[in-house]
């Protein structure tokens, strides 16, 4: 994976605007390939320019090649990042923590449990992957380092153990429903009373 820049990072060219409708269309249709069985070794250019009806000159005007294409994807399928508002650090996790494995396209359940084995097979997909998650991963830090700030969570607090402590629940439930008897809307503040309990200033 040698470039994963996304659309949003590269800058822009002058000439005529970018249709927006062949974006979406360019994105779903990878998408749509992925929920469909494609892995992304297999998932081709041509394949995604013939199922969203396009050339793969305009692919390659949008994107710099496929991986960067990906990340554009997977990010719309995780959807838009929580805004944490500022005034709870408990209010904030429970919101941080109730997004994780958490996805409004229903292509999700399909697409993200293949990508595991993907994932930890190859060092490339494993930084596309990472590029999708670190976004999140900073906004919890920030709420803790907020919360050691303000001296309610202990100075000496391990901060990525603590963010492994508050996401692993939810995303070994919601990804493999490891238990179906777990009420789902109550298990974020659940899992973040349980473990501010373990990390709370004494």
């Amino acid at each position: 994976m040698s470039d994963m820049t996304s659309t949003a990072d590269a800058p822009r060219s002058p000439g005529r605007p970018r249709s927006v409708r062949a974006d979406e269309a360019i994105v779903e249709a990878t998408l749509d390939l992925l929920a469909e069985g494609s892995t992304i070794e297999a998932l081709s250019i041509e394949a995604i320019a013939a199922r969203a009806g396009v050339g793969k000159a305009t692919i390659y005007r949008r994107w710099a090649g496929k991986d960067a294409l990906l990340l554009d994807a997977l990010r719309r399928l995780k959807g838009i990042l929580p805004q944490p508002a500022g005034h709870s650090v408990r209010d904030d996790l429970v919101l941080l923590v109730g997004a994780i494995g958490k996805n409004v396209d229903p292509r999700a359940s399909k697409i993200m449990p293949c990508l595991v084995p993907e994932v930890n097979r190859s060092p490339d997909h494993f930084r596309l992957y990472q590029n999708i998650i670190a976004p999140r991963r900073q906004l919890m830090r920030e709420v803790l380092r907020r919360g050691i700030a303000e001296g309610l969570l202990r100075p000496d607090l391990d901060l990525e153990v603590t963010m492994a402590l508050l996401t692993g629940p939810m995303l070994i439930q919601r990804v493999l429903q490891w238990n179906p008897d777990l009420d789902e809307q109550a298990l974020p503040g659940q899992v973040v009373d349980t473990v501010l309990a373990g990390i709370q200033a004494r």
